[in-house]
């Protein structure tokens, strides 16, 4: 892939490691957090949120972001420095896409970009919960949006390298978008997020390794980078029975 080099891997586990991944740093502290359809917590299933995508973070600030069946809106669990956990909601906008794909806390913390299902020109742009949007009980607006130059295709992971620039999982199957399938993507902003809207150049870096025992669709999920190393991690999951076998989190470095 252009200007990253592939450094090695970890086994993926589906059931807790196969939506998302995050970095948290808290008082010198790291901690890996990983996602998938085993972690969903009980009381969040029983109340109808019955997916998570890829979590974010920054600061020490994590973010979970949960889709639900019925257009019943978002919600984003929300962990802070501290420790202590929050849920925000966010009633859909009538032209909005149910899925709630993964979400990314811009490097200042005052923001967050959020990701959609299916071919999108646009990314969404929301007050970042628990520090510009802090009552748990009020709707979270939309802020702004990220104007894409061209079209995106089943993204399910993005997250920021520095403030005008975010890398992005794509799980694009027909790769008529980009020429690969399953590619590696760049978004470089024209300004850093925030309430006005901004624009996104996209550009492919190549496709993510799609290696296996098994022959048949992989499936690219979540992605993280890690600034005070420079790694970015990569989820892909293996076809058919293998997935329980040689599933990958890639990391890869400049």
């Amino acid at each position: 892939m252009d200007g990253w080099r592939l450094v090695g891997s970890d086994n993926a586990r589906p059931l807790d490691e196969g939506q998302g991944l995050a970095t948290v740093t808290r008082g010198g502290v790291t901690q890996y957090r990983y996602t998938g359809s085993g972690t969903v917590p009980a009381d969040l299933l029983f109340r109808g949120w019955n997916h998570v995508g890829d979590p974010g973070a920054a600061e020490g600030w994590y973010v979970e972001p949960y889709q639900r069946d019925d257009r019943g809106g978002k919600l984003f669990r929300v962990q802070s420095p501290t420790g202590a956990w929050a849920s925000y909601t966010h009633a859909l906008e009538s032209w909005e896409a149910t899925n709630n794909s993964w979400s990314a806390v811009s490097p200042d913390t005052q923001w967050m970009v959020n990701g959609e299902w299916g071919t999108m020109d646009r990314l969404l742009v929301f007050p970042m919960p628990g520090v510009r949007a802090t009552n748990p009980a009020q709707n979270l607006p939309l802020a702004s949006r990220v104007n894409l130059d061209r079209p995106v295709r089943d993204v399910q992971g993005c997250d920021f390298v520095t403030a005008t620039r975010l890398l992005c999982a794509s799980d694009d199957p027909a790769g008529t978008l980009f020429g690969t399938t399953k590619p590696l993507l760049q978004v470089d902003l024209s300004a850093p997020v925030g309430a006005s809207d901004v624009t996104g150049r996209v550009t492919s870096l190549g496709q993510l390794p799609l290696k296996s025992g098994c022959t048949g669709s992989f499936e690219v999920e979540g992605i993280d980078y890690y600034e005070p190393d420079g790694t970015l991690r990569v989820i892909v999951l293996s076809p058919s029975v293998c997935i329980t076998i040689d599933s990958k989190t890639y990391r890869f470095q400049r």
